[in-house]
């Protein structure tokens, strides 16, 4: 490829540089502006320095990926309020049998989390949950952080949702969900479970040491920590919708005799003044008949009007009636409240598994995600505004300023050119090319991290491939998606669920642990390197 004149060719790099700089390391000394505002930066001087048009900064922004990402962010949203990564993490714990088998599960939970609901997600819910089992069964945590976090990235690598780097795969190679999940699949599941064995046998010593029994209190204690963790939102920001402990709070309440709604419940009772008199005239009526015929059958006068006491009489029924009719009424109300969220989650589930069905059916999934999203916000039937600012919009203005600032890069014909010199022995009709191929693509993911590298290497890969065959074009694509996900275990910084296990680990009140880049590297660089090479022998 032509390379662009040497002041576009310069101030591009400049630009591509700022913007690495601060997405890999968003809290640099001199300019700590974060990831976000980085990305910004790197396409505002892209378009500054001349080397894209505004009107090609437009058109360099992926709105289908865009679409895709925010649609499959709400339905996480609704999911986590639906409970359902309160019942992945319980799996985790459900009559486990020692540490090994807890190291297997986590690493197939995480895998198939992720592969459902993004890496990210998965790994923002479970941690905090994993430290407090290690915490319970006297175990180093750092195997089973290790564990989640690169499970997370082998096991998203299977979808189109699994993680970013996929959702442009998938968009830009007009890959189907279907296609993508039988293409990487094989490859996803001999993955996770050479994952989970390479750990085993790193970390077999101290998943061997048996429970200390000599404090039943901590012990003990532990336990309950974790039968009663709270899980957290997939995202940070407030949320004041109606979630699964709030639901639980409202059901609990009613059987609470002071409680908010039980007042509220009193005092509906009272308003209704005109049923509950009708209730009592008619149970004093009955009552006054049956002591009549009681006395009658007994041989005695009935008491008239004056010699009956009514105050006494009425004293002694109204309060049970009034009692009974509130009971019930709190009864009613707190079965309502309970069979309208099971109803609530089951169609939140059903929605999700439409979603996915259409989706491998070979739908457009970008208005697929979107309408699954937009059918869940309607069906919760009350304002969307606490749901919607779950959604993480800072990634996705992160991804229109990268979208702008790779595209000013491959114009400079920087990237092109170093392709051009890689592409003969990268071709992937040959094992060799493979191999090479693969290994450009680990270190430009640790280098440059994923996204970047899948928008830089994507179309020229392609090219070459489908110069080959369209089969082969498609491979292509999927030896990226795998080779570049597979990548984030390399090292602590290759990937964002790394990070994520690792800053929520370090902030975990109480249980606080830190996973150092040293214990990640030791583990993630054969880890990748084995499971990369085996992976890309399975890649269809």
């Amino acid at each position: 490829m032509t390379l662009a004149s040497v002041p576009k060719l310069v101030l591009g790099s400049v630009a591509f540089a700022i913007f690495w700089m601060l997405a890999v390391f968003p809290a640099v000394p001199f300019l700590p502006i974060g990831r976000t505002a980085g990305s910004l930066l790197g396409a505002m001087l892209m378009v500054i320095f001349q080397v894209i048009s505004p009107d090609q900064a437009y058109e360099a922004i992926d709105l289908p990926i865009l679409g895709l990402l925010f649609g499959t962010m709400v339905v996480s949203v609704y999911l986590e309020r639906a409970d359902m990564f309160k019942y992945i993490g319980k799996l985790l714990s459900w009559k486990s049998f020692g540490a090994k088998d807890l190291l297997f599960r986590i690493c197939v939970i995480s895998a198939v989390s992720s592969a459902l609901f993004t890496n990210d997600t998965a790994c923002v819910v479970l941690t905090e949950f994993i430290l407090k089992i290690a915490k319970q069964h006297n175990l180093p945590p750092h195997p089973l952080l290790l564990a989640l976090a690169t499970s997370a990235n082998i096991g998203s690598a299977a979808t189109p949702i699994g993680n970013p780097q996929n959702l442009v795969i998938a968009v830009e190679g007009k890959i189907s969900f279907g296609q993508f999940l039988i293409g990487v699949l094989p490859a996803m599941v001999v993955g996770v479970v050479l994952n989970a064995l390479i750990l085993m046998v790193m970390y077999w010593r101290v998943l061997s040491i048996e429970k200390d029994e000599e404090n039943p209190l901590a012990n003990y204690a532990a336990e309950e920590e974790v039968n009663s963790h709270q899980f957290s939102p997939a995202t940070m920001s407030h949320f004041n919708s109606l979630n699964s402990q709030e639901w639980n709070a409202r059901i609990e309440n009613f059987n609470i005799p002071n409680s908010p709604q039980v007042q509220t419940l009193r005092n509906r009772s009272i308003v209704s003044d005109g049923e509950i008199d009708r209730v009592l005239s008619n149970t004093l009526d009955s009552t006054r008949n049956s002591n009549a015929s009681k006395e009658e059958a007994n041989g005695m006068p009935p008491q008239t009007k004056e010699e009956t006491s009514p105050s006494k009489t009425d004293a002694k029924v109204v309060k049970p009636v009034v009692e009974t009719v509130l009971n019930s009424l709190e009864v009613k109300e707190r079965l309502s409240v309970k069979w309208k969220y099971i109803i609530w989650k089951s169609c939140v589930y059903i929605i999700t598994l439409g979603m996915l069905i259409a989706m491998l059916l070979g739908l457009n999934m970008s208005w697929t995600a979107i309408s699954a999203a937009l059918a869940l916000v309607v069906l919760d039937f009350q304002d969307a505004r606490p749901s919607l600012e779950k959604v993480s919009y800072s990634l996705l203005i992160f991804f229109c300023g990268m979208f702008i600032t790779v595209d000013g890069f491959n114009k400079t014909g920087i990237p092109g050119a170093l392709w051009d010199v890689m592409e003969p022995y990268s071709r992937v009709d040959r094992a060799s090319g493979v191999a090479i191929l693969a290994l450009v693509i680990l270190i430009l993911s640790n280098v440059a991290s994923n996204v970047p590298t899948v928008l830089l290497l994507g179309g020229p890969v392609a090219a070459s491939a489908a110069a080959i065959s369209a089969d082969s074009e498609k491979k292509a694509w999927l030896i990226l998606a795998w080779a570049s996900t597979v990548a984030g275990n390399l090292s602590l910084l290759g990937s964002a669920a790394n990070l994520i296990v690792c800053e929520q680990a370090r902030r975990a009140p109480n249980i606080a642990y830190t996973l150092t880049f040293w214990n990640h590297l030791k583990f993630g660089l054969p880890s990748t390197l084995i499971i990369t090479a085996i992976g890309l022998t399975l890649i269809r």
